[in-house]
């Protein structure tokens, strides 16, 4: 390759790199290197990337990002760095096994931050215990496997073509997810098999026998999708023995957590409780796993996003026994939304959409009015902290103003400027209330018919409200007032909830993990800060890991592809995950328990023994209208006598401000 191709390509990587991931190169010679298409996210193994890396010189650090397409290396001088620059830009390197070809492209820069690795817990209920059979063991029970013995296992491994299966006990049924109870298959469990449950019970590994055994068999580059084992089939324990090679496995929870196990070959994992009935787990087919490197695969646990300290791991072949108990009654868990035995019961409490003005009062009375009053208290404790921006729009307001907050809720913007004439109204009494307690002024009113006389106010703020009004005529009834009340030039601040959780490549905070606040960082070198992507896990999605193209080509925008729900009943929305539907029921986990059980809330159990248990904990289910990009902003251009000053995004939220003329 000439080096006018080398240094196109390397000057389009820089760009690629700051722009996607917010890494500055800089023109100088530093001890740091960003080496582009040579990272765990396009098939470079750290062994294979050190080896490469060492000819130039002493490296100090070598960081290798999970998903990521590139890596960082320090080297111990300067000199050794400007080395490596000149040798490894536009160098060919073919990756591992693989046989495929990519070309490095290597630029300099300052420094680089990292987040310390946090250990990451193993999901509730979840067991992984090491060498629990010999090899002589394993052996023997690999042997007791006949794949191509009979019409049965043929049968069945036509139905799953990704892998070799076979049942003992009962056969799962895959088109419905169940066992057939009242048909035990001949033979039972193979006696070696049965040896070895005798072997876990007697060691208080698991607490009952199980009599169903599904065997999967699993070439390198096969995985099985992420599922919960269906409740009503079987009982809560549920344990998996890998043997033949390693393998990782991927948990999620349903608020998008994500936590990468590693199963070592001759370990017994135990699902039992919050792992087994609300965790999916599954395996991502691929040829390679992301693995600590110190301990080569082999270490029990969570696989921690340890940048320093991550490679890849060829798979091999592995095969898995899988034992399970079969229930013979409907599954009662305190899990109900994912539960099979109990969907009926839940849907009977979701609402239909509006289709006309009583029906959408209606809904809202029931799912907005009447939830707040119930949840006030704890609804006020978590509402503490204002927003910046709207701290600044009611900051550079004229000294004397006269500001009305239509839906203050429990009052946290009213006393922000003593400078300002502040009255707030919400349609809660218990949270008018509580603005009562802070002697603040507020009172009970609605938002479509707010008792202050037009033209009166000098600024107007609502703040999360409007995406509570069910049809687009209230949603726009409720600007409307907003501007009602404002004198000419008066301002008023909208916020509604958006759709779009992830905009221009970055989480809102509903959607990010929640840190420990033992998180820090860690400088490797000194200069110019750079930060990492945050999102480190090895199990992040496919779509973050890049090869040569995809590092030095375009991204494109993702519009918003949701569509309002028509003639269904509303969805139920699990917290801190992205949304697939703009009206929906946004659930509300009351603590302290409630007086008080409505059509809008659900009872869920907590095991004996927590501080939920002491009495049933409510969930309610709030109405909202998410709103896309542009939609608050076409709504406000569509009145007459006002116009939008600016309009923004902040934090997950669509924000306006609104002049009257």
């Amino acid at each position: 390759m000439n080096k006018k191709k080398i240094m196109r390509k390397q000057v389009r990587a820089q760009h690629t790199l700051m722009r996607h991931e917010g890494i500055e190169c800089v023109s100088h010679a530093t001890q740091n290197l960003v080496i582009a298409n040579a990272g765990l996210g396009n098939g470079m193994s750290r062994h294979q990337l050190l080896k490469t890396v060492e000819e130039y010189g002493l490296v100090e650090a070598l960081l290798m990002p999970p998903n990521k397409p590139y890596s960082f290396v320090k080297y111990g001088s300067t000199e050794e760095a400007k080395k490596a620059f000149d040798a490894l830009n536009g160098r060919e390197l073919t990756l591992g096994d693989s046989g495929q070809n990519v070309v490095l492209y290597s630029n300099f820069v300052e420094k680089v931050f990292l987040k310390n690795a946090v250990p990451t817990n193993l999901p509730p209920g979840l067991v992984v215990i090491e060498k629990v059979v010999s090899p002589e063991e394993e052996r023997r029970m690999l042997e007791s496997i006949d794949w191509m013995g009979d019409e049965d296992a043929q049968n069945a491994q036509k139905t799953l073509r990704h892998r070799n299966v076979k049942h003992f006990g009962y056969e799962f049924r895959y088109d419905n997810n169940n066992v057939d109870k009242d048909k035990p298959l001949p033979g039972g469990l193979p006696e070696i098999c049965s040896l070895f449950l005798e072997k876990c019970l007697k060691q208080g590994y698991i607490k009952h026998k199980p009599d169903q055994l599904t065997v999967n068999q699993y070439e390198p580059g096969q995985g099985i999708p992420p599922h919960i084992d269906t409740h009503s089939a079987f009982e809560d324990e549920i344990i998996s023995l890998s043997l033949g090679a390693e393998i990782v496995m991927d948990f999620k929870h349903p608020d998008g957590h994500t936590v990468a196990v590693m199963l070592p070959r001759c370990s017994l994992l135990v699902m039992s409780g919050e792992s087994r009935y609300l965790w999916t787990h599954g395996i991502t087919p691929r040829k390679y796993d992301i693995i600590q490197a110190s301990e080569l695969g082999q270490k029990v646990g969570t696989i921690t996003a340890d940048v320093g300290d991550l490679t890849l791991n060829q798979r091999k072949t592995r095969t898995s026994f899988t034992f399970r108990k079969v229930r013979r009654s409907p599954c009662n868990c305190i899990y109900p939304s994912v539960c099979d035995s109990q969907k009926g019961q839940k849907r009977q409490i979701q609402p239909s959409f509006p289709h006309n003005e009583m029906e959408a009062s209606e809904l809202e009375q029931e799912y907005v009015h009447k939830v707040y009053e119930e949840i006030a208290t704890h609804f006020s404790s978590t509402r503490h902290s204002p927003w910046p921006r709207i701290v600044e729009f009611l900051r550079s307001l004229p000294e004397g103003s006269i500001v009305a907050d239509v839906g203050c809720g429990n009052g946290k913007y009213l006393g922000i400027n003593k400078d300002l004439y502040m009255i707030g109204c919400d349609r809660s009494k218990n949270l008018v209330d509580i603005c009562g307690e802070k002697n603040f002024q507020a009172f009970v009113g609605d938002a479509l018919s707010v008792p202050i006389r037009s033209g009166s106010c000098d600024a107007c703020i609502s703040i999360a409200v409007i995406h509570h009004f069910s049809t687009a005529e209230r949603r726009l009834a409720a600007i409307c007032e907003l501007a009602r009340l404002l004198r000419p030039g008066g301002t008023a601040l909208i916020y509604v909830w958006a759709m779009e959780q992830e905009y221009k490549n970055q989480k809102s905070k509903y959607l990010k993990e929640k840190h420990s606040n033992k998180d820090k960082e860690e400088e490797i070198n000194s200069g110019m800060a750079q930060r990492l992507p945050g999102d480190q896990m090895p199990d992040s999605s496919s779509q973050d890991s890049a090869c040569t193209d995809q590092l030095l080509g375009d991204s494109k925008d993702k519009g918003c592809g949701a569509k309002p729900v028509a003639d269904s009943r509303l969805p139920v929305h699990t917290n801190r995950t992205s949304f697939h539907s703009q009206d929906l029921l946004v659930p509300w986990h009351l603590k302290g328990g409630t007086k008080k059980r409505r059509e809008n809330v659900e009872t869920v159990l907590f095991p004996a023994g927590s501080k939920e248990s002491q009495g049933p904990s409510p969930v309610f289910h709030r109405y909202y209208h998410v709103f896309c990009e542009g939609e608050l902003e076409a709504a406000c251009r569509s009145l007459d006598g006002v116009r939008v000053q600016k309009s923004y995004y902040d934090q997950g939220n669509w924000c306006v401000v609104l002049e009257k003329l």
